[in-house]
């Protein structure tokens, strides 16, 4: 089963990912890398895709499993690892159901529109985002059919079909690389307060005076230094916000020299929610998250399974609240989407959508130190290219 093509192919499919870790991002090995691992797709055996596809899930996804460090359950992360791999390695074994190169390209890019469990971090265009080429729907569809046409015709026809798919690929090179509108950066002054706060201190009441004074400080100095608006990370503040009255008489007289954009939690009638606050002029504005992290902030199960494992592994604790529709905030007469986390990586939040400026704010401390926050901001390269968009994203890691 173990054969060199089924391991080459995961080493290619994330190439992307640990070159932008280390800050590598190399274009044309990329597109190369990119195309090679595509091509592996049309020749695997079942087998090979079966392990090509469990490595892949593992490579990309391997630090989900951290989280569950905070919950003390630290024994269940191999489990998780291994569900992750076997998951992945069954929608990979599919591709092999047909020999047929056609029938393979057209589950490769059904398998673009997949998330297993509502999870939707694996794009399986995604390893072009750092490429010459795009990845866009109809970008990916038609890399797939070349490579499917290729491949078919390439032993009897062989320069005709490398001169074809080459032109293919230039003609995409071209569209890329001019099909985007550059949008102009908004006119406001803006300091983004990223911190670096352990998730293990983050909720310990010990720290928590001395988070809020650390806020506090960082928007004082924005202001001394002229700024308009300050973005904070997800949950900045680390406590039920809308319940803290003279922290919010704080934030209301500190907002009428500088507009705050903060993460904390919201609670109303026993129900809770992960929120954005938004201060300006002495007022406050509340944007509540509208897709929640699937086992992570909501259980996407049947209600009994979602109450047992709700009941078994987090100490009964109930799912986040949501809200119906996504918030666009004003600020200096400029509109910004509100994104948290991983609603900013997804297409629910771009619903409506009547601005090219997103403020995401995020706490990736859950999974640090790992690859989720080089995977998220190349999601949001992605959805940045899918929509253009600018994103301001402010992290806690």
């Amino acid at each position: 089963m173990f054969t060199y093509k089924s391991i080459l192919t995961p080493l290619l499919f994330s190439f992307f990912i640990y070159s932008a870790f280390f800050g590598i991002e190399n274009f044309f090995l990329n597109t190369i890398f990119a195309i090679m691992g595509f091509v592996s797709l049309f020749m695997l055996t079942k087998k090979e895709l079966f392990i090509s596809g469990f490595l892949i899930g593992i490579l990309w996804f391997w630090w989900i499993g951290y989280s569950f460090v905070y919950y003390e359950l630290s024994f269940l992360i191999p489990v998780v690892i291994i569900a992750i791999g076997f998951v992945y390695g069954v929608l990979f074994y599919i591709i092999g159901l047909s020999n047929n190169l056609f029938y393979r390209a057209g589950y490769i890019f059904a398998l673009s529109f997949i998330s297993p469990f509502g999870f939707n971090w694996f794009k399986i265009e995604l390893p072009f985002i750092n490429s010459y080429l795009g990845t866009s729907k109809i970008e990916f569809l038609i890399i797939l059919f070349s490579l499917a046409l290729f491949l078919t015709f390439q032993k009897t026809h062989y320069k005709q079909s490398i001169g074809a798919l080459l032109s293919v690929f230039v003609g995409l090179y071209f569209y890329n690389t001019y099909s985007l509108q550059e949008i102009q950066e908004p006119e406001i002054q803006i300091s983004k307060y990223e911190t670096s706060i352990d998730q293990n201190k983050r909720w310990d009441r010990n720290y928590t005076r001395t988070i809020v004074l650390d806020n506090i400080n960082a928007i004082e100095k924005a202001i001394e230094n002229k700024k308009e608006l300050i973005i904070l990370p997800e949950t900045a503040f680390p406590l039920v916000l809308n319940h803290q009255d003279e922290l919010n008489d704080t934030l209301f007289e500190l907002s009428q020299k500088i507009a705050i954009v903060t993460g904390s939690l919201y609670e109303k009638d026993g129900l809770y929610y992960n929120s954005t606050y938004f201060y300006n002029d002495g007022k406050m504005q509340v944007a509540h998250k509208v897709v929640l992290v699937p086992f992570g902030e909501a259980v996407p199960l049947p209600e009994k399974l979602t109450l047992l494992i709700n009941d078994i592994f987090y100490d009964g604790a109930k799912d986040y609240e949501t809200a119906e529709k996504p918030t666009t905030f004003t600020i200096k007469g400029i509109k910004f989407r509100n994104a948290i986390c991983y609603e900013a990586t997804t297409d629910e939040i771009y619903k409506d959508l009547d601005t090219p400026y997103v403020i995401a704010i995020s706490n990736n401390a859950w999974f640090t130190p790992s690859i989720q926050p080089t995977i998220q901001k190349l999601l949001m390269r992605y959805y940045s290219r899918k929509y253009n968009l600018v994103f301001f994203d402010v992290s806690n890691h």
